[in-house]
């Protein structure tokens, strides 16, 4: 079990969907643990507001697609820690400008780019998953197109995808000092807990017998300063991966299709 503990040095840490959350609450949490936080935030408006009330800064950025990834990129500014924290949980198909699925985009592929983009300047890396990627199944043929769309298991494919990523990237950054675990923070009272339909309206009943998103702060912000890399937390207890999590021909896969992005994006 990890614990806060106070810190050594101040990190610069950037929070993507720092605005709302689970995002604000690990954006506030590193704030009061004495690091420099900049939130990521699509609306001006709403990461303003945000970044004023819990004393971080703003970078104006969305993740939807490779134009917009590459141009956050270069917004963001000198970090030590990224945590990647924006998601869809999407109630109906919508493909991006490039042709994917958007949760797929937004929650799988931008993180895959950023954390290629931004290698080079990055110490560590803290991926904000999901319990219900052991619901996912991902087709490299059909997933990232949508071709097998689903308005409750496309979102466990696209954690399912991020998981697959972090042992590769532990391999390749492990020479460099660059390290990357994965957290499931609980299952908790946010808006991706709200779909269409009839998962809507059960979700929406049952909302509020979740715990808040503040419950998520702490396991995700102890994160920030611990040793390890490619590991899996489910909150705060080092969890083993399910079978599925380990697919290393899969990862591939997907790793090569991701990496070609960089070259044509």
């Amino acid at each position: 079990m990890l614990g806060c503990g106070g810190v050594s040095e101040r990190l610069r840490v950037v929070v993507t969907g720092g605005n709302r959350g689970v995002g604000r609450e690990v954006a506030a949490e590193a704030v009061r643990r004495g690091h420099r936080v900049t939130i990521v935030a699509r609306r001006p408006d709403a990461g303003a507001a945000a970044a004023a009330e819990i004393g971080a800064d703003l970078v104006v950025g969305d993740l939807s697609s490779v134009r917009t990834v590459r141009a956050l990129a270069g917004e963001i500014p000198e970090t030590d820690v990224l945590v990647h924290n924006a998601a869809l949980w999407p109630g109906r198909l919508a493909l991006n400008e490039d042709g994917y699925e958007q949760a797929f985009f937004t929650n799988h592929l931008a993180p895959f780019l950023l954390n290629r983009l931004l290698e080079a300047r990055l110490r560590r890396v803290v991926q904000v998953s999901a319990a219900l990627y052991v619901r996912g199944r991902v087709d490299p043929g059909r997933t990232p197109t949508g071709r097998d769309f689903h308005n409750v298991r496309t979102y466990a494919d696209t954690k399912l995808a991020n998981l697959l990523m972090v042992p590769l990237f532990a391999e390749r950054w492990r020479d460099t000092g660059v390290t990357i675990d994965a957290v499931h923070p609980g299952v908790l009272r946010t808006d991706l807990t709200v779909g269409d339909g009839l998962f809507g309206r059960v979700m929406k009943a049952a909302k509020w017998t979740l715990k808040p998103a503040g419950k998520a702060a702490r396991p995700v912000a102890d994160l920030l300063t611990a040793d390890g890399t490619g590991r899996y937390f489910h909150v705060s207890k080092e969890r083993p991966l399910k079978r599925k999590a380990l697919d290393a021909t899969l990862a591939r896969t997907l790793w090569d299709d991701a990496a070609r992005l960089l070259k044509e994006g």
